[in-house]
């Protein structure tokens, strides 16, 4: 993704970079870097495991001194808060491979991070920001509106990049919300959505039988009869609560 045009639409979708220390996750040959120097960030860190795009990145950084700082890392294994201070948010275009897994763990940690403006597969997005009883809602768009404001503010044709992928690819802005659960209350959120979702066509007093099923919808006042995908974030709340609840 070279298009100046483009990277400088997503910084701008980051909203206002004045004071703002960014983290970016896989900045590739540096597009998206730059546009968010240019639009005023503080400070960019960037985070890549590809040793070749390291090196491009490093020569960048002689021209932003102080501004911009590379990490060569794997950021599944590192924490992303500790590489700057507050306020920070996140703005990249993700490794599709592991994107999933670094979003639900940028949830784990709430408040963290002012904003999240991340590029994925244009279905990932949708997942994200699904609406209860729809084709894409799920797992994730459970766990991410349950602790985040999320919306899709832009799609991109396979043509926006070189190569091009075979999908069409999406930016989502993911803002956390002021109150967040507590790592306890998250990680029985994890729980629930695992057993509700992992066999969809299930009621849930049969996907959520290891879960101590019966006695976590009664306590929760769920109908046993009814699916995951009907179910609004705030139900799933109420069974989150009353999963940590009975222990």
């Amino acid at each position: 993704m070279l298009d100046p045009g483009i990277t400088d639409h997503i910084a701008a979708l980051a909203g206002t970079l004045d004071g703002q220390h960014v983290v970016e996750v896989g900045p590739g040959p540096g597009g998206l870097t730059r546009s968010l120097l240019a639009a005023g960030a503080t400070s960019v860190t960037a985070v890549e495991l590809d040793s070749r795009a390291v090196a491009v990145i490093q020569e960048l950084a002689q021209f932003y001194p102080g501004r911009l700082s590379v990490i060569e890392a794997d950021a599944l294994k590192q924490d992303l808060t500790a590489l700057c201070p507050a306020p920070r948010q996140i703005v990249a275009n993700l490794p599709y491979n592991v994107a999933t897994p670094l979003l639900v763990g940028w949830l784990r940690q709430g408040t963290a991070w002012g904003r999240l403006t991340l590029m994925f597969q244009l279905e990932v997005a949708e997942r994200i920001c699904a609406a209860p009883d729809s084709e894409h809602y799920g797992r994730l768009a459970v766990l991410s509106q349950w602790c985040a404001d999320c919306a899709v503010v832009m799609k991109l044709p396979p043509g926006a990049f070189t190569p091009p992928p075979a999908v069409w690819s999406a930016v989502a802005s993911i803002t956390p919300h002021r109150e967040q659960p507590a790592p306890a209350l998250f990680k029985a959120m994890e729980r629930v959505t695992a057993a509700a979702f992992g066999q969809r066509r299930k009621m849930l007093r049969g996907s959520l039988k290891s879960l101590n099923g019966a006695k976590l919808l009664d306590a929760a006042a769920i109908d046993g009869t009814r699916r995951a995908e009907t179910l609004s974030i705030a139900e799933f709340d109420q069974l989150a609560r009353a999963h940590l609840a009975l222990g």
